[in-house]
This record gives structure tokens, C-alpha cells and sequence, in this order.
């Protein structure tokens, strides 16, 4: 063989090596995206998981649930984080793309709804809720607090827990045009607790004391009343891989759901899987 076909030969092998190699370091990476809810769920889950298993990288961002479900069917993401279930439009989409997803239930929560702690009032039910956000009532005055206009706070149309506030609370009428309008769980509290007559709604781990929570039809929101299903704004928290996703996705939600992974939902203020 020549020296000119030798050189050929070594270079082909190496490039065949290196591409084995990137394929190897590609299934050891896990890119998460979607919900803000879900999000500190799967940062702690995250941390945990690559602490056992030094040779993965997980990188983690909170991009709302919309979003996060349309990476998936993309292919940028290998899981999407969702606080709600898919949508018909979401369904036909991924038809389209040929792609199948498999959706996993990682946790309960509820939405909490929020208020700032130098708020007097404790109680709403959900019709009062419905009239707050639709705009019917606008004072404070009406629901048993002082004489001052309600700020309500809102979320952004990606978000999830949106479309959870729109089906249970709003029974399909709109928001009022003039809401705040926060694109995270985490806007939305920082919003309230530097209003005194603010009032939003967040996932139960998101609640801490710059915020209060509000009793909704007189049942508080807590990990018990989330797990016997009588606070009246619950659901599941899912994750979403594509059917055709990599083991390393598939491992991480097996971790996740596992009794060591739905202690660390505990850990972060959400309900864990029955």
C-alpha cells in the first residue's frame, strides 16, 4: 500500500472515531425545557442525577409549557417540562411532524393564589376569583378589604398554568385587558410581594413568606389537600420525551419517578406521586 493510501486510511479511521465520539457525548447530554413550574423540580433532579452520574450534562431552562412542547417536536429539546396536558393544536402538530410523545406525570401541584401578606383578606371562592380577573370587580372593598383597586397579575399565554387558571377559574371568559402580565412563577410572586394590592396565582412550591396564600372555597392549598384532591385548582405536572428520544431522557424520568426522585418534589414544596 502506498504511503498517499496509508494517509487516507488513518485519516478516514480518526473520522470515524471522532464521530462515534460526539455521537457517545451527545446521548450523555439531556437538554430540558418548558414550564416554569416544573422548572425547580427539574433543576434540583437535575443536580441530584448528575452528582450520581458524573459523565452526563443536563442543562435545564424555564421557557413556559408551550414552548418547552413545541421543542420537543422540533427535536432541540430531549424533554419538555408541561404544567398542563397537550392541546389538540399541539397533537396535530406532532402528527404532522410524525413524531409520537409520551407523556409522563412527575408530581401534583395546584395553583396557589397569592397575595401580598399585608392583605387582609383571607378567603375567596372561585366565582369571586372569576369577577376579579374578568374585571366585574375592580376594589378590594367588594371581596372584604379595604377601599382599594385590585392589581391583578396574570401570566403570559405559553404558560401553562394559564391554561389551568382559564379552565378552572375563568370557565372560558377572558382575563381583563389591563393585568400585569409576569412570565414565570417566580415574576409573578416577586410582583405580589412588592404590591400590597396585588394578587396572582403561582404552583404550590413557588409560595414563601414574602407572599401569603389564600384559602380558595375555604380549603388552603398543602400538600393535603393536593393529595385528597379538595383544593379546588389541582392537576399533575408532566414530562414529555418523543418516542424515539434517547436512553439518557428515558433514565432521568425512570430517576425522577422513582421513590428517590419524588422525594426531591417533596423537597422543593410539590406533591409527590401516590
Amino acid at each position: 500500500m502506498s504511503l498517499k493510501r496509508i494517509l487516507f486510511a488513518l485519516i478516514a479511521a480518526a473520522l470515524t472515531l471522532n464521530s462515534v465520539a460526539a455521537l457517545a457525548q451527545t446521548d450523555k447530554n439531556i437538554r430540558i425545557s418548558g414550564s416554569t413550574t416544573v422548572l425547580p423540580i427539574a433543576q434540583k433532579a437535575a443536580e441530584v442525577y448528575m452528582g450520581l452520574h458524573p459523565d452526563m450534562m443536563l442543562s435545564v431552562s424555564g421557557t413556559g409549557s408551550g414552548d418547552g412542547l413545541k421543542a420537543i417536536v422540533e427535536g432541540s429539546v430531549d424533554i419538555a417540562n408541561s404544567s398542563r396536558d397537550l392541546k389538540d393544536k399541539e397533537k396535530a402538530r406532532a402528527e404532522q411532524e410524525k413524531v409520537k410523545l409520551v407523556r409522563h406525570a412527575v408530581a401534583l401541584d395546584c395553583v396557589a393564589v397569592v397575595v401580598n401578606p399585608n392583605n387582609p383578606v383571607k378567603n375567596l371562592t372561585l366565582g369571586q376569583l372569576k369577577n376579579i380577573y374578568n374585571g366585574t370587580y375592580i376594589s378590594w372593598k367588594e371581596v372584604g378589604g379595604e377601599d382599594k383597586p385590585i392589581v391583578p397579575i396574570n401570566r403570559d399565554a405559553s404558560s401553562g398554568t394559564f391554561e389551568v387558571w382559564l379552565e378552572k377559574v375563568m370557565k372560558g371568559e377572558r382575563v381583563r385587558p389591563d393585568a400585569q402580565v409576569q412570565a414565570s412563577n417566580g415574576g409573578v410572586a416577586q410582583a405580589v410581594a412588592g404590591n400590597k394590592y396585588a394578587i396572582g396565582y403561582v404552583g404550590l412550591g413557588y409560595i414563601n413568606p414574602q407572599i401569603k396564600a389564600l384559602e380558595i372555597e375555604s380549603i388552603k392549598p398543602s400538600v393535603a389537600t393536593v393529595q385528597d384532591s379538595t383544593y379546588p385548582i389541582s392537576r399533575e405536572l408532566y414530562m414529555f420525551t418523543r418516542e424515539d428520544g434517547t436512553d439518557a431522557a428515558n433514565s432521568f424520568i425512570t430517576f425522577l419517578i422513582s421513590p428517590d426522585g419524588q422525594k426531591l418534589v417533596e423537597q422543593e414544596g410539590f406533591v409527590p406521586k401516590k
